[in-house]
């Protein structure tokens, strides 16, 4: 009797896992069991940056609010502090943005989270 080798499911295995390894370098890209063990580890990696994505940001955003609240005589948590006493509903995401792109109207927010502090 003939030794059973799997057949098309095998090959068919092989295929999707060479095919998701292509532009790996090497064996990498090459040999099914190395290309099958850089997936998973690429996978775990990618499961875990998803995550550590929101962390990077959240820091970021952070950073460029307190340069801008500095700029304007204010520290980060006495503006968030601030904001929050005065009632402005702004994420941290759209406030870095306009530190960036609208200095103008961040002061704006500053002087309304320090009259806000000042009551």
């Amino acid at each position: 009797m003939p030794r059973a080798k799997g057949g098309f499911k095998t090959k068919r295995r092989h295929k999707e896992v060479l095919s998701n390894a292509r532009g790996y370098r090497a064996a990498r890209s090459k040999l099914f069991n190395i290309a099958r063990q850089t997936l998973y580890r690429a996978m775990d990696f990618e499961y875990r940056d998803r995550r550590v994505k929101k962390r990077e940001f959240r820091k970021l955003w952070v950073l460029r609010i307190n340069a801008a609240a500095r700029l304007n005589g204010m520290n980060y948590s006495t503006f968030i502090n601030g904001i929050k006493k005065a009632g402005i509903l702004i994420d941290r995401k759209v406030l870095a943005d306009m530190a960036v792109h609208d200095p103008t109207g961040f002061a704006k927010i500053v002087e309304t989270a320090r009259n806000a502090l000042a009551q």
